[in-house]
């Protein structure tokens, strides 16, 4: 029976007749690998994710974190979930042999953590958080950190977490007022607030990593005054053992829409609930230098931009796969210019406006689980290429695409939900049906990591326009260059590659356009409509790639493919004409309307 939780053809597809993975196993850095390592972590991360992972999500959800003024407690299944996680080895999959990892390639990680997150998202966030903790402070940590933090990690030992917001400030990293303090031993002390952090208080493991940005008094004002700081739920002796209990303490929970299953905190630093020392203050440990620390912590914020993008394909994928089945089986109505109504029902999926939302769903989710795999690619590409310039080319590609695949999964794999919930009729907003908490869980990724204005702010403000707009010239070649091999092939490859060429050309005129007076609020007014369009030819692109990847295939799969493009490149790209023409008409409507008639 075909899994509803990602479709392990289409995994194949992309990886090794799309992005060719396999050839990553020529770099030495993945020497040790084959495309039977690879096949072998997708099966052993589709067994778990299906047999210890979705069993209980519906009961994450139901069952909420719940705080009793000590301890915050978990349905036990959530702790069973993690250790078999942990006990088949998938914790150290991605991370480097040097602190016992497997070293697999990212795009490989990235797929097998798909199945974890369309399985439970809930439960799957405490992997992902502590995935990108041990990674940031594998490249700015000490060797001491890496050793006492990091391979507890990697072991699946210690959890870890990303403390950025407090309550007063927000996305507004510039205002935060956490402090630490020299204690003149070489650690610090940490005092402050620190809210939204999701993994930040539990028993799930023996002990949990935060990453603390604070301020060290003295310091520059503004974001050059942060600081990163390691602070540990409990203290770790030099000899591996844990030590005290750090002064770091939940003051509450937050219970949101989604993402139930994971527990979200407000901690309180160094508030006198704990003296580690006998001394006030929550023990922190300086990462790097001071006064990098927003440096630092971009490396874990950007690769938790892609996990993002990541879980919102999940979610979106698996619900359209739920959907797909049950318009297979549920019978209702009768085709069009039935006359006897004798005759019987058809299953839904015969109907013209289902079969509408199930390919649009199609586009989305295969369109965003691409997209997703080729950052993860160039992450590859840039941590392995033993070509400067190439991996050179790979890491400005990533820059300029990270608010991209952060985004755009939040916001269409978000209507692939919806999409879901409509196929399934009444019964979608039903408990019963796993569409409905998809859909829940799902909407809080446009938030997640930056919101989408954020992200927009990030593309047209920065990504599109640094050094001399290099970034996004990029994309726009490389996407070309899929064009020029899609013309090469006639047909409707032909027909697509022509309609993307001229997605591009707007793409770069309209950055053009939007910072022609050189006045970045009215450049700026229409960032997010920037985004979406940007958003859709990039996907365009990518779906016109694996069309030419696809070229000659035959059979229902090959065909799946060549309808989902035909979708996406009639029904979706025209979209981005009317958002360009606005965005280069230096519309001033949200930017001069006035607050007091809101």
């Amino acid at each position: 029976m075909a899994s509803t939780l990602l479709s392990a053809r289409d995994l194949s597809f992309l990886l090794y007749e799309w992005l060719d993975a396999e050839a990553l196993t020529r770099r030495p850095r993945y020497a040790d690998h084959s495309r039977e390592t690879f096949d072998g972590a997708l099966e052993l991360a589709e067994r778990v994710a299906t047999d210890h992972f979705a069993p209980h999500n519906k009961a994450n959800d139901a069952n909420e974190p719940h705080f009793d003024g000590e301890r915050v407690h978990l349905i036990p299944e959530v702790r069973k979930a993690l250790e078999v996680y942990a006990e088949t080895g998938l914790s150290s999959i991605a991370m480097d042999a040097s602190v016992g990892g497997d070293q697999i390639p990212r795009v490989v990680a990235s797929a097998c953590n798909a199945y974890f997150q369309a399985a439970n998202l809930g439960t799957s966030a405490y992997l992902s958080l502590t995935s990108g903790n041990a990674s940031l402070l594998l490249a700015h940590g000490s060797a001491e950190q890496v050793d006492t933090f990091v391979r507890p990690m990697v072991e699946g030992r210690f959890t870890g977490t990303m403390c950025l917001s407090e309550p007063q400030a927000g996305s507004s990293l510039s205002d935060i007022t956490t402090r630490a303090e020299a204690a003149g031993d070489g650690t610090y002390r940490v005092f402050g607030n620190k809210m939204w952090i999701s993994g930040g208080d539990h028993e799930l493991t023996e002990n949990i990593v935060h990453l603390v940005l604070a301020k060290i008094p003295g310091g520059p004002p503004g974001v050059k005054g942060i600081s990163l700081f390691v602070v540990p739920k409990y203290l770790v002796n030099e000899d591996g053992s844990l030590g005290e209990r750090n002064d770091v303490v939940p003051a509450g929970l937050n219970h949101k829409m989604g993402y139930r299953g994971t527990v979200n905190t407000l901690l309180n630093f160094g508030e006198g609930r704990h003296t580690p020392g006998g001394e006030p203050g929550a023990v922190g440990y300086l990462v790097g230098e001071p006064h990098q620390g927003l440096k630092y912590m971009f490396h874990m914020m950007d690769g938790a931009r892609i996990g993002v993008g990541a879980g919102a394909t999940a979610l979106g994928y698996t619900g359209y796969l739920k959907s797909l089945a049950y318009a297979r089986e549920r019978l209702q109505g009768r085709p069009l210019g039935a006359k006897n109504p004798e005759e019987p029902q058809i299953p839904i999926i015969g109907h013209t406006d289902v079969r509408r939302m199930l390919l649009a769903q199609k586009s989305y989710v295969e369109g965003a689980l691409a997209l997703v795999l080729y950052c993860a690619r160039l992450v590859d590409e840039k941590d392995s290429s033993e070509d400067p310039e190439a991996a050179e080319r790979a890491r400005l590609l990533l820059d300029v695409l990270t608010p991209i695949v952060k985004s755009w999964p939040s916001q269409w794999c978000l209507e692939a939900n919806s999409l879901a919930i409509q196929v399934h009729g009444g019964y979608g907003y039903t408990r019963e049906y796993d569409v409905e908490q998809h859909y829940r869980d799902n909407r809080l990724n446009a938030i997640h990591e930056g919101t989408h204005g954020i992200q927009a702010l990030d593309l047209l403000g920065r990504k599109a326009v640094l050094d001399g707009g290099a970034r996004l010239s990029l994309l726009v070649e490389t996407a070309r260059a899929t064009a020029e091999r899609a013309r090469a092939l006639g047909g409707r490859e032909a027909e697509y590659a022509d309609l993307l060429d001229a997605a591009l050309d707007r793409t770069a005129q309209t950055a053009g356009a939007a910072w022609a007076e050189g006045d970045p609020a009215a450049a700026l007014a229409n960032a997010t409509p920037y985004l979406e369009a940007v958003g859709h030819v990039v996907v365009a692109w990518l779906w016109l790639d694996q069309l030419v990847a696809a070229h000659g295939g035959e059979g229902e799969f090959y065909e799946g493919k060549r309808a989902a493009a035909a979708y996406f490149f009639r029904h979706e790209l025209p979209r981005t004409g009317p958002q360009f023409d606005l965005v280069a008409s230096g519309d001033r409507t949200v930017l001069d309307v006035s607050p007091d008639v809101l």
